[in-house]
């Protein structure tokens, strides 16, 4: 049976140094070079390639190299075989850092200072205590969970929405459509970690923003799907949001002349908020063949129902 990686190259020689120390019994492979697809049992990828049942007609398992899975068409993918989303601190660490680094430069107004800095432009503006900047999140599963533990340490009062009911100690929790409005009434820096599906594409809409209080701002570190580019664009110039810091586009790479290139109220990263650690990825990986051969559940599995 054989491993193959297909995803950056660059780290997949990493996978493969790890995979010889720590499982030299199981046999690595890197894209393109498949060897016997037969022999193909595990598969680590962003995009799984096409015709995969007929391709790899022994394949048992097959990873997402990240934390979601909205890239892949489950369609393609037959039922009985798992899709396990990417579990690892790594991920979540680096999310924690973006995250951090991107609420607090929104509440310090910094996407506000590198415009006035391009125009030469000196003026200071007043600072707002913590105390009074409400944060909400948006997506309460593990990383949800994990930012709002970590911005409790600066004193923001938290709240957070998800489809199902939660209980977070020190945050205000709201759950499903009816309570949405309710949640945002009371955010004054909206962070976005939902899962991208067919309910949330499109969910940072106009009906959204005016429902923030005016001169709210936005993080989204979700997908570039969950955003309606036009009504952020317009919700700014207009006022109705002050500013917006960006790591995900649809498409992405964004394409050139996009608004977002110059927008003097959007901060915008390529897609890089969190990445998959190797070493602890494949310390991940390992675990899950390991539960998998023995029948047990598998952390991560993905819910094709739900998406995610």
């Amino acid at each position: 049976m054989t491993f193959l990686y297909k995803a950056n190259a660059v780290r997949g020689a990493e996978w493969a140094s790890f995979f010889a120390e720590r499982a030299p019994d199981l046999p690595f492979r890197l894209w393109p070079d498949i060897g016997d697809p037969a022999q193909v049992h595990y598969l680590a990828t962003w995009v799984p390639p096409d015709d995969i049942a007929a391709t790899f007609p022994n394949l048992k398992l097959i990873f997402s190299v990240g934390a979601g899975v909205d890239q892949f068409d489950a369609s393609k993918v037959p039922a009985y075989i798992p899709i396990v989303r990417m579990l690892e601190p790594g991920i979540t660490e680096s999310m924690l850092d973006y995250v951090t680094m991107a609420v607090l430069a929104l509440h310090r107004d910094l996407v506000e200072f590198i415009a006035q800095q391009r125009e030469q432009i000196w003026c200071e503006i007043r600072i707002t205590p913590a105390a009074k900047r409400r944060v909400g999140v948006m997506g309460l599963g593990l990383l949800g969970q994990a930012v709002l533990a970590r911005l409790k340490t600066f004193g923001f009062p938290l709240a957070g929405w998800n489809r199902s009911p939660r209980t977070i100690g020190g945050v205000t929790c709201y759950s499903g459509a009816d309570a949405l409005a309710d949640f945002l009434a009371q955010t004054d820096i909206l962070i976005c970690l939902l899962p991208l599906t067919g309910e949330t594409r499109g969910i940072l809409n106009a009906d959204l923003f005016e429902r923030l209080p005016r001169g709210a701002r936005l993080l989204n570190v979700g997908r570039g799907g969950h955003l309606v580019e036009a009504d952020l664009i317009a919700a700014l110039d207009h006022g109705a949001l002050s500013a917006a810091v960006l790591d995900v586009a649809e498409p992405e790479p964004l394409p050139a002349g996009h608004p977002f290139w110059s927008h003097p109220r959007v901060l915008l990263t390529p897609h890089n908020a969190s990445m998959t650690t190797p070493e602890t990825a494949v310390e991940f990986v390992l675990d899950t063949i390991a539960r998998h051969r023995r029948g047990e559940a598998l952390p991560g599995r993905v819910d094709r129902e739900r998406g995610y």
